[in-house]
């Protein structure tokens, strides 16, 4: 039977059982989602290689020791490896994932004019530093869902996957990060416009 029919939990039973061209065929069938989820947070080619090659190494180290139990949901299993190494790599880093000097996605992009005057392009610099800053001092959980929901676009279903929580737990998080965003805001009378 041709690899391309087989689902996931067969790929892996065979490459466990030796099978080298399993995996192969399992890296193929998800390699360009993989990346993709990689590359959307690091927005570095070479860096992003670096984090889906290591993604790999774990999964084969997890697959060859024999630990890997989750039959059947080998995507999100692999999606969450990936994100734990972008998140190691952020800390590692101090990086904020979504700083305008670093080229990557910001919140605020949509809100620039094609050509924007000065004092605009500076306010709404501050507004977004101010708020980098306030999603700063969430804690990780609520940050964490806060980020994929917002600056990545992510589903809570996305989210539930890639963090091992339930989709309930996530919606909490998210709904926390909110409430704890407006109490501050509101205490230190921010003003988040331009």
């Amino acid at each position: 039977m041709a690899t391309s029919v087989l689902s996931d939990a067969i790929l892996v039973k065979n490459y466990v059982s030796g099978d080298e061209g399993a995996l192969a065929a399992l890296i193929e069938r998800h390699q360009a989602k993989i990346y993709n989820f990689i590359y959307s947070k690091i927005q570095d080619r070479d860096l992003s290689d670096d984090i889906f090659q290591d993604t790999f190494i774990k999964v084969i180290k997890t697959l060859k020791t024999k630990s890997y139990n989750e039959e059947g949901k080998f995507l999100p299993w692999v999606m969450r490896i990936a994100h734990n190494l972008v998140v190691d790599y952020f800390r590692k880093t101090k990086k904020m994932p979504m700083q305008r000097d670093s080229g990557e996605y910001s919140v605020f992009s949509f809100l620039f004019e094609s050509s924007p005057n000065i004092e605009s392009q500076m306010i709404t610099e501050q507004v977004e530093l101010d708020l980098t800053r306030l999603i700063d001092e969430l804690p990780d959980d609520q940050k964490e869902v806060l980020m994929m929901r917002i600056y990545q676009d992510m589903s809570f279903k996305e989210i539930s996957d890639l963090t091992g929580v339930s989709i309930n737990t996530a919606l909490g998080r998210m709904r926390y990060a909110l409430m704890n965003l407006r109490k501050v805001i509101e205490k230190n009378q921010i003003i988040l416009t331009n």
